[in-house]
């Protein structure tokens, strides 16, 4: 088994034009951080991306910055820091959930598993934000789509095409993001005690008014006391953010708390507290013990998650919080999975969505679908994006489905599950 560490994107051609020449399937990874999510690698070599590492453009007064592939995700988001920017969608760190180091994704491995936190209600996915792409196919073919610039009209997009594709489709190379001024202030107003179902209500009430809510959660009881070190304590958290300059946020809080007067008791929390807590929900923190339990998570209308999971924990054990407005749900199983078909149903009975199993030991991640398997029409588009791109299925092969057909229109079709 062969390692290669390219450090240019010539090298990564080569890397890549070698496999397919070979017919030799390529594992690629960054710095490892989501390693563990999809099935068992089927691969003869791995490509190391984490040396194609530098930022190779950024202009703060232009709101666009370039980097190659394997720049630590933390590296860039302190450069943005430095300036006052940030990246819109607060991609996800997968890292402690699946037992490694924090801060250890990167830039290319944010657009391949199209990366999302709690302001996705307000901002969108990775997806939304990328401006433009260098890869190389699985056919050993340089290409480029988009560019440097917000307003770009070049045919097909498929910058947005590779997100969510988990490196079965490309391997980049560098990737061009648009950046956002970061908010001046933001406040947390949490309404404690809730049950999931007045959480719920809550929540959509929030999201309808006029206060611009950029993130809405709920932390079940006992789960709130695993997020900013334990500073909520174990009372249920049903937590709305406000961003933006100071004076506005004051208005639009105290306009909250008069809407939510009657909802239960109010609590509003600022500065690095509300920083922490975002983090953590971002996270998955309350879920990441260091163990295998297996975690799923689960995006499908807001107004059924609370429901799925009551109908859930009538026939398995369980732990729950809610993100997205209670959209997106993280699931841990108390123990290993005769719930993958439970819970899949139980999703089709609540409306449809989509599942994806984040951690589970190696055996586990085998024996069932990690990603939502795909109605038959899809399925079959999916296969010719494949075979158009990665023909001989050289590039994390089995990765996404067993077999050549790996799931990778899932990027166009289900961005909310990921």
């Amino acid at each position: 088994m062969t390692t290669f560490t390219p450090t240019t994107s010539a090298e990564t051609h080569s890397a890549v034009a070698w496999a397919a020449a070979e017919d030799s399937p390529l594992e690629i990874i960054g710095h490892g951080s989501k390693r563990g999510i999809g099935r068992p690698q089927q691969s003869e070599h791995t490509l190391d991306l984490s040396k194609l590492s530098g930022v190779m453009l950024y202009e703060p007064a232009e709101l666009v910055l370039s980097a190659k592939a394997g720049t630590p995700l933390a590296e860039i988001e302190s450069l943005l820091a430095e300036n006052g920017q940030q990246l819109a969608f607060e991609p996800m760190d997968y890292g402690p959930l699946l037992g490694g180091e924090p801060g250890r994704g990167t830039i290319g491995g944010v657009l391949a598993a199209n990366l999302s936190g709690p302001r996705r209600l307000k901002a969108g996915a990775a997806r939304d934000h990328i401006l433009g792409i260098s890869a190389v196919s699985g056919r050993g073919e340089a290409f480029k789509s988009g560019g440097r610039v917000v307003k770009n009209v070049t045919g097909y997009d498929l910058s947005k095409l590779m997100a969510n594709s988990w490196g079965t489709l490309a391997v980049f190379t560098d990737v061009t993001f648009k950046v956002l001024p970061a908010a001046e202030t933001e406040v947390t107003l949490a309404i404690r005690g809730l049950l999931d179902d007045h959480a719920a209500a809550a929540m959509a009430l929030a999201l309808g008014s006029s206060a611009e809510v950029s993130s809405a959660a709920h932390l079940p009881e006992r789960v709130a006391a695993r997020v900013a070190d334990g500073s909520l304590g174990s009372d249920a958290a049903t937590l709305l953010r406000i961003e933006g300059f100071g004076p506005s946020v004051a208005y639009r809080i105290a306009a909250l708390k008069d809407l939510l007067k009657d909802a239960g008791p109010l609590q509003e929390i600022s500065g690095s507290v509300s920083y922490s807590v975002w983090r953590d929900i971002r996270d998955c923190a309350p879920f990441a013990d260091g163990g295998e339990r297996p975690v799923w998570r689960v995006s499908m209308a807001p107004s059924q998650g609370h429901q799925m999971v009551l109908a859930l924990r009538m026939q398995a054990a369980v732990d729950a919080f809610y993100d997205w407005q209670g959209g997106l749900i993280w699931l841990r199983m108390q123990q290993d999975d005769p719930e993958a078909g439970l819970l899949r149903g139980l999703i089709r009975r609540h409306g449809g969505g989509h599942a994806t199993l984040v951690r589970a030991t190696p055996s586990h991640r085998a024996a069932v679908p990690v990603f939502e398997p795909q109605a038959p029409q899809l399925a079959a588009l999916s296969a010719r994006l494949k075979a158009e791109f990665d023909p001989k299925n050289i590039l994390n092969p089995g990765r996404m489905a067993p077999g050549a057909a790996s799931a990778t229109l899932a990027a166009a079709t289900q961005g909310g599950a990921q």
